[in-house]
């Protein structure tokens, strides 16, 4: 029969896992640092605990593009000189039942903090954490003229060796006259200059 300490040590090892455990499957991703990634984790992770990852990813695209399409928006969120409170209770009268808590909670937290005008960066890297757990890659394919659906396909098809088994490809396309010619090609960090302008000037710095 085990002792009363036996027990006590027993479910005491059992909590410490179970808890261990919850936190791993509500870890980010990635691992992310500086300002922004303190605020996009934490979201991530409260998110995550309340299954509304993307509910909150969308309502933080929807403040971002916000942000972007409203002067007066814009003006509240970089605007110095409103105290924190009346910037506090102005996101609790816009947001209030309108958005989940955890959006409502960053949002507020961010004007306590003087930080409202961070929340582009931070929804930047929130998304950046939301691609990492769906798996997915971004490939961007610049060009000097409009591709069209049979090239684009024939380079997506060349550039497939490039990207991990099962990844989630979200192909762009860019156009930069510019490159007078060829392609470049940008996948996550990587970066393949095959473009007419840069032999011209690898050539002439060979030359010279």
């Amino acid at each position: 029969m085990l002792s009363n300490a036996s027990i006590l040590r027993k479910a005491a090892t059992t909590a410490i896992r179970r808890s261990m455990a919850t936190e791993a499957a509500h870890k980010p991703p990635l691992d992310l640092y500086g300002l922004n990634a303190r605020y996009a984790n934490a979201t991530y992770i409260a998110a995550s605990k309340s299954n509304t990852l993307d509910q909150v990813e969308s309502e933080l695209l929807a403040i971002k593009n916000s942000a972007a399409t409203s002067k007066a928006f814009s003006s509240f969120l970089e605007n110095p000189l409103i105290s924190r409170d009346d910037k506090t209770k102005n996101v609790e009268d816009m947001l209030k039942g309108k958005t989940s808590s955890v959006t409502l909670n960053l949002m507020t937290v961010l004007a306590g903090n003087a930080r409202l005008s961070s929340i582009v960066g931070i929804t930047d890297t929130f998304v950046q954490l939301m691609k990492a757990k769906r798996g997915e890659v971004e490939a961007t394919i610049i060009s000097a003229e409009p591709l069209n659906k049979t090239m684009t396909a024939a380079v997506q098809d060349a550039m497939k060796s490039q990207f991990p088994t099962g990844a989630k490809v979200v192909l762009k396309s860019e156009v930069d006259p510019s490159i007078l010619g060829g392609l470049q090609i940008q996948i996550g960090d990587k970066f393949l200059d095959l473009s007419v302008g840069s032999r011209i000037e690898e050539v002439g710095r060979t030359a010279v």
